[in-house]
């Protein structure tokens, strides 16, 4: 049983938790983690959700995915989604969200790394992930064309490769 904190529209605890799969209480928000794990050829590494994985069965999906459970911070989530899925030890503790993103439900913290990697050498979690390659923005884009990649926004998919090079919301340091 995976338990998820509940938080307030302004990212506070509420101290109360709920159980995955339960109907989530009206006006408490929950923490999803993403992370978009980038090589120096500028592709972004997705993987292929098993097709007996509920919810978004056998489509594709960025780097890595998932709910924060219970006593999670943001970045202790992504960093142990990271390791289940990939069984890839990364530390996340410096580290913040790129972007964050409000959906009716909650809040999608967007990390975004570059590191080169053997994706041979991964150790891919069977009750999740079937596959996972090096793609290209337009590849990405195609695969949501085709229906077979989860239906983000193109321009959140547009942004996440910008993200990869830039910090922040502005063109500019503010030098004050």
């Amino acid at each position: 049983m995976e338990l998820w904190d509940l938080y307030t529209k302004d990212r506070v605890k509420t101290g109360k938790t709920m159980v995955r799969g339960d109907r989530q209480p009206q006006g408490t928000y929950r923490i999803v983690v993403h992370l978009c794990l980038f090589n120096s050829n500028g592709e972004m590494l997705i993987q292929q959700r098993q097709p007996f994985k509920k919810g978004w069965s056998n489509m594709w999906d960025i780097t890595v995915g998932g709910s924060a459970v219970a006593g999670d911070e943001s970045w202790q989530a992504i960093q142990r989604e990271t390791k289940e899925e990939l069984g890839l030890d990364l530390d996340f503790s410096d580290q913040r969200p790129a972007i964050t993103v409000s959906f009716p439900d909650g809040f999608d913290d967007m990390y975004v790394i570059q590191k080169d990697l053997d994706i041979s050498e991964l150790k891919l979690q069977y009750e999740e992930v079937q596959g996972v390659k090096w793609a290209s923005k337009q590849e990405m884009l195609e695969k949501l064309d085709e229906g077979i990649f989860i239906p983000y926004h193109k321009s959140l998919i547009d942004l996440l490769f910008y993200m990869r090079d830039h910090v922040g919301a502005h063109t500019h340091e503010d030098r004050q």
